[in-house]
């Protein structure tokens, strides 16, 4: 039907969760048997006690980093339901997840998220005055519907042609259908010149 081939062209990754067997103070005989304690909530529905066998939801996590939407599943359940990682808590002693927090999302509604830069491409300015690209902003806040986030956003560094040239936020080509909130003027990347490398380091306004 409609909502299959929906979830199947979008950048959501898909989940099923089964309803949750054991609830309290059993939730630990699920973990030994290698099942994570999930919650699903959101707005207009009630919380969900459900589970999942670690190795699917690590799966899941994983390729959902911290901006792509889950389409989760219940198992004998109609519909899917579009949910954010909210929480992760961990076994603090061991690298093991313990619980995981979904909050459901409404497809229609825009939402913000952090969205990391990854830098391609090479500067020229940095080659010809012996220094390096410094990155300053690792992240730019995004706001788009679940379905267009971006899991990354590509900076080129080809622009920095000159060794005072910098690259902004304002510079950056946001996906379509996204639109990113960080302020424009906040520096993505500059090249830092070790002393003395190049020219003399007076005024860049020519004065």
């Amino acid at each position: 039907g409609m909502v299959a081939s929906m979830t199947t062209t979008t950048n959501a990754v898909a989940l099923e969760l089964q309803p949750r067997e054991l609830l309290g103070k059993k939730v630990g005989r699920l973990r030994r048997r290698g099942v994570i304690p999930v919650h699903l909530y959101g707005p207009g529905m009630a919380s969900r006690a459900l589970q999942c066998p670690a190795p699917q939801l690590v799966q899941a996590l994983t390729r959902a980093g911290g901006s792509t939407p889950i389409a989760v599943t219940i198992a004998g359940e109609s519909g899917s339901h579009l949910a954010f990682v909210r929480e992760i808590q961990w076994q603090p002693r061991r690298d093991t997840i313990i619980h995981v927090d979904f909050l459901a999302a409404n497809v229609a509604r825009p939402v913000t998220a952090q969205v990391s830069l990854v830098f391609v491409g090479e500067s020229e300015g940095a080659r010809n005055s012996g220094g390096q690209v410094s990155q300053q902003l690792f992240a730019v806040e995004v706001q788009a519907l679940p379905l267009e986030m971006p899991a990354q956003i590509e900076v080129d560094l080809a622009p920095l042609t000159d060794a005072d040239q910098v690259i902004r936020v304002g510079d950056l080509a946001a996906p379509p259908a996204a639109v990113i909130t960080t302020d424009a003027e906040e520096i993505v990347a500059r090249i830092d010149v070790p002393r003395g490398a190049v020219g003399q380091a007076g005024d860049a306004d020519g004065s």
